[in-house]
């Protein structure tokens, strides 16, 4: 909403504005080009302007739309979605995350799930059977053992820290 309204406030006309991305119908110059960054960036917003940047950013939007967003469980491989999606080989996908991220998609992936996972856990609406289910892992044991391997935990020591810090903030002050 932010992009859109200093894109009618600057008087471009666009045809799309989405997560991360917007199309204008016109060809614009480099003044106006600078009028729309100096725009965005009083709202607390970037324009990235560096293909390679936009693609990294479209890697991480797809990837948190995956994890935080979406109920639906992946019907292919996270690399043919990742593939589909951006309309880009994932090898290449790839290869262009590690070099400018320092780390790869499969671990940029992972971390957000795990963080997901903890909400999860910390929300105390889903076991972990649903959990692993809703996670699209194959499995609680799969969950687990991923779940430890990034936090160092179990999930399950991981819930009981967060209740057993809860209950002892809840007696303080009473002695």
């Amino acid at each position: 909403m932010v992009v859109k309204a200093e894109l009618t406030k600057l008087g471009f006309q666009y045809t799309m504005v989405d997560l991360g991305e917007a199309e204008i119908q016109e060809n614009i110059s480099k003044e106006q080009l600078a009028q729309i960054k100096i725009a965005l960036l009083k709202s607390g917003l970037e324009l990235m302007d560096d293909k390679k940047s936009v693609l990294i950013q479209k890697i991480k939007n797809a990837i948190v739309e995956l994890v935080h967003y979406s109920e639906e469980p992946l019907v292919m491989k996270f690399s043919e979605f990742l593939s589909h999606k951006l309309s880009h080989d994932y090898t290449y996908l790839a290869n262009l995350f590690s070099e400018v991220q320092g780390t790869t998609i499969e671990k940029f992936y992972i971390a957000h799930k795990i963080e997901r996972v903890k909400e999860l856990l910390v929300y105390n609406e889903l076991n972990l059977t649903e959990i692993a289910y809703q996670m699209h892992y194959s499995s609680v044991a799969h969950l687990s053992s991923q779940f430890k391997k990034v936090t160092g935990l179990t999930p399950t020591h991981f819930k009981q820290l967060r209740n057993k810090r809860r209950t002892m903030l809840e007696d303080v002050g009473i002695i």
